[in-house]
């Protein structure tokens, strides 16, 4: 199949999440199943000076109808192995900025304007250079309006430019919400600035489009693909995505096995299978060492990595503070996000200096050695689409410890659940559940062979993309 992915992110050229992850992953994986498969994504600076980018070659210049004006761009174009071609839209003025959506303080205030004009690239390069897809398939609200803009550009210029859309909601918390006059830089049909169109309480929801006008709509995990039909976890959206109840389907996702292996992991300083563990030995040391604590300490070491917002659960685990005071664990986490967030780790940290490390920073490296090095991974998240860490924990031999929500409960089988299948430990998103489940992270830590044994399950469980892409081409197959 001829293969367009649409996404704000793409790994390894710009990451802020997971979705950089999922989308690298599945497009390469596309690829080495033989298929011809494009990635658009902005052409941010960072994306543009990465080395994997350093043959591009310009393709096109643009000239985007943005509302009564007419805006330039370019494309330019590199192939980082075969059956794969990365497209850059650039336009300097929205995409040359050192973060992809906004400071740590606050988003940019014309990020409708610079997705609007990504959407309309993109459907622009397909035009000129007819690359005639079978399925274009776009991610979260910056790639919302995309399927609507393509069926409009068809009528309007008497052609064909996919034959079927597919739309992935990684996170439907953000919806890009923007006020209704920014309708009219899409130059759609009046009627569709309505409440059957992209209107959502006044303002103009591209999360909302994506939903509506796409030919499938998929989410990144079953369990997520319900909870979203709820007040508790739509985010005022699940009317909307109710209407498309017979079109959705949750697919999870899958870790990237090349990157995310320890038995071949370049960033840690023991490599380690199921057959040979020692390795995980030595990381554990080194993990210790490198944030402050003794590297010969015996008790339970928990890692956790992730963006410090509330959605994460941060909070929760900051309320059990109790625990960290009454029982001789380690804990680390690497992360940066929420201020206040980072001043109540940091304060846990300095209240518990022996305890507890804290490193508000991204560090590539350090993520792959808090999940190699720890004995559990904490995942107190309130929701969570997919999630991967869960994932990449398993297959590292670490516990993972996770709320029963989303991906979460969808990836990791409780051991309590199933002593012949168990590999984690579930609880409620609450902060007496995390306290919960920091208890029985204890009581299985103090019993070694059935620690030992969970550890081996989840690293012989199959997570690869190559697994997760089958899912994806039968659902291509299907929609065509």
């Amino acid at each position: 199949m001829k293969i367009v992915h649409v996404a704000s992110e793409l790994f390894p050229y710009i990451k802020t999440g997971g979705l950089a992850d999922a989308v690298g992953a599945l497009s390469s994986t596309l690829a080495d199943l033989g298929h011809e498969v494009s990635v658009f994504v902005p052409g941010y600076r960072a994306v543009v000076d990465h080395p994997l980018a350093a043959a591009a070659k310009r393709t096109l210049r643009l000239r985007i109808e943005m509302g009564d004006t007419f805006m330039s761009g370019e494309v330019v174009t590199f192939s980082p192995k075969p059956n794969l071609k990365v497209y850059l839209v650039c336009r300097d003025e929205f995409f040359d900025r050192r973060h992809p959506y906004g400071t740590s303080e606050r988003d940019y205030e014309d990020n409708h304007h610079r997705f609007i004009f990504f959407c309309k690239g993109v459907v622009e390069t397909l035009r000129f250079l007819e690359l005639r897809a079978d399925v274009i398939h776009g991610h979260d609200w910056q790639c919302g309006l995309l399927p609507v803009l393509l069926r409009h550009a068809e009528q309007r210029y008497a052609t064909t430019l996919a034959m079927k859309t597919v739309f992935t909601i990684h996170n439907i918390a953000f919806q890009g919400v923007f006020p209704l006059r920014s309708f009219y830089r899409t130059n759609l049909p009046d009627e569709l600035m309505g409440i059957d169109g992209v209107e959502f309480y006044g303002q103009m929801s591209m999360m909302k489009a994506g939903i509506l006008f796409a030919d499938r709509v998929t989410t990144v995990s079953p369990r997520y693909a319900r909870e979203i039909q709820t007040p508790e976890f739509g985010c005022g959206l699940e009317g909307v995505v109710g209407t498309r109840a017979d079109d959705i389907v949750g697919l999870i996702n899958g870790i990237d096995t090349d990157i995310w292996n320890p038995a071949k992991d370049a960033l840690i300083p023991a490599k380690y299978t199921p057959e040979a563990l020692a390795g995980k030995a030595a990381c554990r040391a080194e993990l210790l060492k490198q944030n402050g604590f003794n590297p010969k300490f015996a008790g339970p070491v928990v890692g956790m990595v992730c963006r410090l917002t509330e959605q994460k659960g941060v909070d929760l685990v900051v309320a059990n503070e109790a625990f960290f005071k009454a029982n001789d664990v380690r804990f680390i986490v690497l992360g940066t996000g929420d201020k206040l967030l980072e001043q109540a780790l940091r304060k846990l940290a300095e209240a518990l200096p022996g305890r507890v490390a804290v490193c508000t920073r991204l560090d590539e490296a350090m993520s792959h050695l808090v999940e190699a090095g720890s004995d559990f991974f904490l995942m107190p998240s309130r929701f969570e689409p997919c999630g991967l860490n869960q994932m990449y924990s398993q297959a590292y031999g670490t516990v993972p410890l996770v709320t029963r929500v989303g991906g979460l409960a969808d990836t990791v089988v409780d051991v309590e659940a199933s002593a012949e299948a168990g590999t984690g430990i579930l609880f409620a998103p609450t902060a007496e559940g995390v306290g919960e489940g920091l208890k029985r992270a204890l009581a299985l830590y103090a019993a070694p062979a059935v620690f030992k044994a969970a550890q081996l399950r989840g690293m012989r469980r199959d997570f690869s993309w190559s697994t997760a892409a089958k899912a994806y081409e039968r659902l291509y197959d299907d929609a065509i």
